[in-house]
C-alpha cells in the first residue's frame, strides 16, 4: 500500500523527518501512527502546539505550551535502540547543563521538555571555534559529574562498542569497500579496548556536535539530543572536535587538530591521545556505517580522517 501524504501544516511532506523516515518499511509504519500519537499527547498532556521544527531526521519536534502558558518542546521519536536512553539521561542530569525534562510517555516515544530561548546553535554563534570548543567542552564536564543511574537503566560503552567492533568487520568482509584493512583492524581493536582501559565511569552525551548545544536564558548554552551510555567519558568530543569549523577543511588539519585536541583535554582534565585514540574508533565504526548506507565514498574520506587521528595518537 502506498503511503498517504500526512494532511496540514502539522506535517508537511518536505520535512525532514518525513522525508527520512519515508525511506523504509519501519519507518513509514512509524509515519503512519505519528498524527495519532501527537494527537494523544497533545490532549492527553493539554498542550497547544505550533508548527514543527524543520529538523532532526527521525524525530518530530515542534514548540508547545502547557495548560499554564510554559513554553516547552513536544518530541516525538521513531522507536529506536539510540532514543531510549534519552529520558532517562535528561533526568539524570537535572537540567545542569542539558535541557530540562517535564514529562515522558515511553511507549509514545513523546518527551516534553524544556524549550531554550533564543535556541541559537553554538556552531552559528559569533564565537570563534575555540571559544566554541571550551563552552561545550565545559557542558560536558557539568554533565559527567551526575551520579551514574542504576544498572539497567542506560547502556554501558563497552558492550556496545564491542558490537560495533564485530559490525563493522562484518561489513568489511561482507561489503569489500577497499579500506585499509590495516585501519579497520585498529579501529575495531580500539572499539574493544578502550573502554576496559578507562579510570572511571559517567553518562556521556554521545552526539554532542555544535548543533546540539543551543543557547538559553537559563543556560547560557545547555545540551539538547544526547544518545546516551554510561562509560569512559574520553569517548564524548569527538562529534564536538569534528564538526567545530571543520579542521579537515584547513591545508593542513595536523597543527590545528593537535591544538584543539590539546584545548578540550584541558578543559575535561582528560589526557589528549585517548580522546584521539577514541576519535579513531568512532571515525572507523562511522566509514563502516557509511559504506554499509551505500555511501563508500564517504567512507572512505572519513576513513582518510581516521588515518590523520591515528597518526596523532601515535597507535
Amino acid at each position: 500500500m502506498a503511503h498517504t501524504p500526512f494532511p496540514g501544516d502539522r506535517f508537511p511532506a518536505g520535512l525532514p523527518v518525513i522525508t527520512q523516515m519515508s525511506r523504509t518499511p519501519s519507518g513509514r509504519a512509524w509515519l503512519d501512527r505519528l498524527p495519532d500519537i501527537v494527537r494523544e499527547i497533545e490532549e492527553r498532556w493539554e498542550l497547544r502546539l505550533g508548527a514543527p521544527f524543520h529538523g532532526g531526521s527521525c524525530s518530530w519536534v515542534a514548540p508547545a505550551e502547557g495548560p499554564d502558558g510554559a513554553p516547552a518542546v513536544l518530541k516525538v521519536t521513531w522507536p529506536h535502540r539510540e532514543a531510549d536512553g534519552e529520558a532517562p539521561a535528561l533526568h539524570t542530569w537535572g537540567g545542569n547543563g542539558a535541557v530540562r525534562l517535564h514529562r515522558w510517555d515511553r511507549e509514545r516515544g513523546a518527551l516534553l521538555i524544556e524549550r531554550c530561548t533564543p535556541g541559537t546553535p553554538l556552531g552559528d554563534a559569533t564565537l570563534p571555534p575555540a571559544g566554541q570548543l571550551t563552552v561545550a567542552a565545559g557542558l560536558l564536564r557539568g554533565l559527567w559529574t551526575a551520579p551514574v543511574p542504576a544498572e539497567g537503566v542506560l547502556e554501558r560503552v563497552g558492550p556496545v562498542c564491542a558490537e560495533w567492533a564485530d559490525i563493522l568487520q562484518d561489513r568489511m568482509f561482507r561489503l569489500r569497500p577497499g579500506y585499509d584493512a590495516g585501519l579497520v583492524t585498529l579501529g575495531a581493536e580500539l572499539l574493544r579496548t578502550l573502554p576496559h582501559t578507562a579510570t572511571r565511569d559517567v553518562v556521556v552525551h554521545g552526539d554532542l556536535n555544535p548543533g546540539n548545544v543551543l543557547a538559553s536564558e537559563r543556560g547560557p548554552w545547555l545540551a539538547i539530543d544526547p544518545k546516551p551510555m554510561i562509560g569512559d567519558p574520553a569517548y564524548d568530543p569527538w562529534p564536538l572536535l569534528m564538526q567545530t569549523d571543520d579542521p579537515f577543511a584547513h591545508p593542513d588539519p595536523r597543527p590545528l587538530l593537535r591544538e584543539r585536541f590539546a584545548l578540550v583535554a584541558d578543559v575535561l582534565g582528560e589526557d589528549p591521545a585517548r580522546l584521539l585514540a577514541w576519535s579513531v574508533a568512532r571515525g572507523v565504526e562511522s566509514a563502516l556505517w557509511s559504506a554499509d548506507h551505500d555511501d563508500v565514498a564517504g567512507g572512505t574520506e572519513e576513513l582518510a580522517r581516521a588515518r590523520v587521528l591515528a597518526d596523532l595518537a601515535g597507535v
